[in-house]
């Protein structure tokens, strides 16, 4: 069991009822912790810090995340109080029972978070995987307003999908939506263990790797590979093609299985608008014939979907009215 610090102060029972109410929102990625105090307007301060530890080193990547804990909760506001705390992390997420049960870039394996956390500040815990907060985010805030049932797809170092489907985001268990791994079983090694996997070469990373590969020379992720493919690079060209190709064949598979009728692309990748959209809606149209082609819908919330999904699930774990906008304006 980590190490739990005991200096974040613990909520008491019946303290500061007459002050706002706030939560601490944290999305944990392999390499940041992003951190930011959430009131019921909006993000009114953040902090950030290095996730550190790495696979190696679990206990470092978990006292990076109480780190953050600790700063934001300090750094609140005398006239507001802490609600709850929402954090999402990467990996394969047990969001019942609030443990992680595999993350291999942070070396977790049924690390239970959200104890640790409740431990450490005495509020409740809202606990997701970061994906599906994201697409929680949009759905409710973004780009997946009025979208029915539906799928956001995050594109960025790895690829994941949050399933809308009933006015809930579908977990699985902790499974659903981890649609960049599996399905093959040749091809380029991946983290997950297993051979050519969509994310191996769709993702940014894996766009970036791929074209550093054929052609031994390292860039500055997909988007570089992108410039280069409009400059005339013919790789360059193949390699962003492949991609496009790897990410229709998802968004197609979601589309037959559960007859949706939207999906929302984010992640780092969907910065590349039609560069990127206007292909994957061609290769998607190729891929279906008696299922109609779905809208895709370019995520609004950047790189803040996973606070802002953080900030939602805290609110519901506090109890209290979920805000409707948190002030965000799209």
């Amino acid at each position: 069991m980590p190490h739990v610090p005991a200096d974040v102060p613990a909520a008491r029972p019946g303290a500061c009822r007459a002050t706002e109410p706030v939560v601490l929102a944290l999305d944990v990625g392999g390499t940041t912790v992003k951190g930011a105090v959430v009131d019921a307007s909006g993000i009114v301060t953040r902090r950030t810090a290095p996730t550190g530890g790495g696979p190696s080193d679990s206990d470092g990547a978990t006292q990076a995340v109480l780190g953050v804990v600790r700063e934001l909760w300090a750094a609140v506001p005398g006239e507001q109080h802490v609600a709850a705390v929402g954090v999402v992390t990467p990996g394969v997420v047990d969001e019942d029972a609030g443990v992680v049960l595999g993350a291999e870039n942070l070396g977790w394996r049924g690390l239970p978070l959200r104890a640790l956390v409740e431990e450490a500040t005495g509020v409740p815990v809202g606990f997701g995987h970061d994906a599906r907060a994201a697409g929680l985010a949009e759905w409710r805030l973004g780009a997946g307003q009025g979208a029915g049932d539906h799928a956001f797809l995050s594109v960025g170092t790895g690829i994941a999908a949050a399933l809308v489907l009933g006015d809930r985001v579908y977990p699985g268990g902790g499974w659903a939506g981890e649609i960049g791994h599996g399905g093959s079983t040749t091809g380029d090694l991946c983290a997950c263990g297993g051979r050519g996997c969509v994310e191996t070469y769709a993702s940014a990373a894996g766009i970036a790797r791929q074209y550093a590969t054929r052609t031994g020379v390292v860039v500055d992720g997909a988007r570089e590979v992108l410039q280069r493919a409009r400059t005339g690079d013919a790789v360059a060209a193949e390699v962003w093609q492949r991609g496009v190709e790897g990410l229709a064949e998802l968004v197609s598979g979601l589309v037959r299985t559960l007859g949706l009728r939207t999906v929302v692309v984010g992640g780092g990748l969907v910065k590349a608008g039609g560069a990127l959209l206007d292909p994957l809606g061609t290769a998607v149209r190729g891929r279906l014939t008696v299922h109609p082609e779905p809208q895709l819908r370019a995520a609004r919330l950047g790189a803040e979907a996973g606070t802002f999904g953080a900030a939602l699930l805290a609110w519901q774990a506090s109890g209290r009215a979920v805000p409707t906008d948190l002030g965000v304006r799209v």
